[in-house]
Order: C-alpha cells, then sequence, then structure tokens
C-alpha cells in the first residue's frame, strides 16, 4: 500500500508543477517568442517606405495643430523610427511592460513628435491622440514623460542624460542575462554635452554589446551648423577611442540602416554607435538643411499644404491621391 502511495505522490507532484511551469510560461511568454532575421527583401522595403511617408504626413498634421514643435530632426528620423518599430526591435504593443521588450530610449526628446506618430501606427494607442501634442492634459507632452506613458521607457528634456539611461539598462540586462537589447537615439548637437562622453566610456569599458546608440547625425542644431558652433569631426574617431564598434549609414535610407543594425548585432564583445547621417527636415523641399526649422512646425494653410503636397507627390514626382 505505501509503495502506491509513494508512487501517486510522485506522479500528482509531477504533473503538479509540470502544469505550474505550462501556466507559468503562457502568462509571461508575451509578445513574439523568438528574434526575427533582419534581412530585409524587396517587399518588405517598399513597405517600410511607404509607412514612414504616412508617417510622416501624420507628424505635419499633427505639428500643425499644435502649432508647436520640432519639424527638422523627427522628418529627418521618420525612416529610423519606422524601422526600429516596424522591423528590428522585438516589442509587443498590446502588452508595453513586457519584461523581455526591447528598449527604446529616446535622448534628444524634443524630436518625439515622431516617436508619437510612429508608436500610434504601430499599435500603442489610437491615432486621434495624436491631435492632443502639447496640449493641457495630454499624454503627448513636448518631451516625453514616463508618467504619462510608461511604453516611453523614459523620461527626456536634458540632452545627454539618455545615453546615460540607456548605458544603466544595458547593464542591468548582462547581469541578469535577459536577451532583450537597447537602442539609444541620440542628436550629434548632444554630444556636446559631457554626460554623453561619461556614459559613451561607460559602455565602453563594459563591453556593453547589447546596447546600439544611435547617432542623428543631421548636422544642425538650433543655433545653426554643429560644425561652426561646436565641431564634432572627426566622430568617428572619437567613438573608436572609447573603445565602441563605429559603423556610419544613410540615416534616410531605410536598407543601408538594417545593415547597419545587422552588423551593430554581430558583435559580441563591444557597444555599437550608429552614426546615421539624415537630412533635417528629410521630404519637405523648404525645410530640409534648414537650421531655422529645427524647433518650429509648419504653419496652418500654405506651409502646411506644401509640406504635405512635397510628401504626398514625392517633391512633385507623383500625383497624389489627394489632388
Amino acid at each position: 500500500m505505501g509503495f502506491f502511495v509513494l508512487i501517486f505522490g510522485f506522479w500528482y507532484f509531477y504533473f503538479g508543477a509540470l502544469c505550474y511551469n505550462i501556466s507559468t510560461m503562457l502568462k509571461f511568454s508575451l509578445g513574439p517568442k523568438v528574434r526575427q532575421p533582419l534581412h530585409l527583401h524587396d517587399k518588405k522595403l517598399k513597405a517600410l517606405e511607404k509607412k514612414a511617408s504616412e508617417i510622416r504626413e501624420d507628424l505635419i498634421e499633427m505639428l500643425v495643430e499644435a502649432r508647436s514643435g520640432h519639424s527638422a530632426g523627427p522628418l529627418g528620423m521618420a525612416d529610423i523610427f519606422t524601422t526600429l518599430y516596424f522591423h528590428v526591435m522585438v516589442h509587443d504593443p498590446k502588452h508595453p511592460d513586457w519584461k523581455d521588450r526591447d528598449r527604446l530610449v529616446l535622448s534628444n526628446g524634443h524630436i518625439t513628435p515622431i516617436r508619437y506618430v510612429t508608436m500610434a501606427h504601430a499599435g500603442y494607442f489610437p491615432k486621434k491622440l495624436l491631435m492632443t501634442l502639447r496640449k493641457m492634459g495630454s499624454p503627448l507632452q513636448g518631451h516625453p514623460e514616463y508618467e504619462w506613458m510608461p511604453a516611453l521607457e523614459t523620461t527626456s528634456g536634458p540632452l545627454g542624460s539618455g545615453s546615460s539611461q540607456a548605458a544603466g539598462m544595458a547593464y542591468a540586462a548582462l547581469m541578469d542575462k535577459s536577451p532583450w537589447r537597447v537602442y539609444c537615439c541620440m542628436s550629434d548637437g548632444e554630444l556636446e554635452e559631457g554626460q554623453s562622453w561619461e556614459a559613451i566610456q561607460f559602455a565602453g569599458a563594459n563591453k556593453l554589446y547589447n546596447l546600439t546608440m544611435i547617432i542623428d547625425r543631421n548636422n544642425i542644431q538650433i543655433d545653426g551648423p554643429t560644425e561652426e558652433i561646436m565641431p564634432l569631426e572627426p566622430l568617428a574617431a572619437k567613438f573608436e577611442a572609447f573603445g565602441l564598434n563605429v559603423i556610419r549609414c544613410a540615416g534616410n535610407d531605410i536598407r543601408d540602416f538594417v545593415t547597419a543594425v545587422e552588423r551593430a548585432q554581430g558583435v559580441s564583445d563591444k557597444c555599437s554607435v550608429i552614426i546615421a547621417d539624415t537630412i533635417p527636415g528629410y521630404g519637405v523641399d523648404f525645410m530640409e538643411y534648414d537650421f531655422l526649422w529645427h524647433g518650429k512646425p509648419p504653419a496652418k494653410g500654405k506651409e502646411a499644404k506644401d509640406a504635405l503636397k512635397d510628401l504626398r507627390t514625392l517633391w512633385g514626382k507623383i500625383q497624389s491621391e489627394h489632388e
């Protein structure tokens, strides 16, 4: 009798533990199960380019409604944000607090309009919320605020602080042996902040291979060209001196950016930095390369119509469906 009790008890606890583990796995395995290969076929490339164009249009309409906000940087980074949210990052908009999600830290918080629009397109919140940008009580403030929307990962505003936050997250992930990666978007102008280089030194010293810094190298800041105000070049050599793996790409070429991310993920003993050469105001002819559009939106009326026309017709190369 004792033998049968022993056998019954063994199988009871065995299957009980098995069922518990399965239920636990189902409970906590939200989001994508595996990291997908980044290979970009032509069909997916066209879909990403189309999505980036749609996001730029919504960006302009949002800025016009707000009558405040930054134009040049968000337009220039639209391709990169589209690629991150729709091709590169492992994340789940339905479960934004999923523990194994990739983290995206926006250090140059003033370009957050492009993040808001991309997140809305990805399904984090309804698109109609975009029209509340910078309004009282809206979760979409001029700089991202974590308390209003946890999916933003961090609150940003002081330039340079995001690099430290991202390095800390990546270091914690390595300590916990977690699979998620950290991406940190930074402006070239904020590299004038000493805190940026402290974080870069930390990332290099601790070989944070799970951290990829993405520099928006658009060569402008609020007062003019970066090389006239505080020269940054030779930029790649500076990063290399701190022990980072440096990759340069055309930031408005989605395929080139994806290739850069693939190269970054292929390195297992260094933090990587992607210097993405972007065109400020990309897609809107009268904004491109003009630092005066760093911190202002197009005015309602002719400016807004001209901006949307450029985006919808590819600078007049095709006919818009809105005409």
